[in-house]
């Protein structure tokens, strides 16, 4: 098992981020904005959907990298730490998840619309 986390993660993400955008595909991703971020971080969503589907792990466990990176990434650029997600993680982890999505009034997974 890795001991890498995502805090090393975040660690890194912020290192590349404060690099000049020439050097650094981080840099010239967060100087390009959070909403060219958020795309990219889309792209790697559908990726990693695709690659769920057809089954090979190999490809999930790869497009998942992408896509944690590219979740800190949109994080950076919007000043949102790993700490603030736990944070919001913990809180919900005091209730069933039924009771979660209920408190934002969204309905269960299978309720009748």
């Amino acid at each position: 098992m890795s001991s890498f986390t995502l805090a090393d993660l975040e660690t890194v993400v912020a290192a590349r981020a404060a690099a000049a955008s020439e050097q650094s595909y981080t840099a010239s991703l967060i100087a390009k904005g959070p909403v060219h971020c958020a795309k990219k971080f889309g792209e790697e969503a559908v990726e990693t959907v695709i690659a769920a589907t057809e089954g090979e792990p190999n490809a999930l466990i790869a497009e998942s990298a992408d896509l944690l990176f590219h979740l800190l990434v949109v994080w950076k650029s919007r000043g949102i730490t790993l700490d603030a997600v736990m944070a919001e993680l913990g809180r919900r982890t005091h209730q069933s998840g039924h009771a979660e999505k209920a408190s934002r009034g969204e309905k269960p997974a299978g309720a009748g619309r």
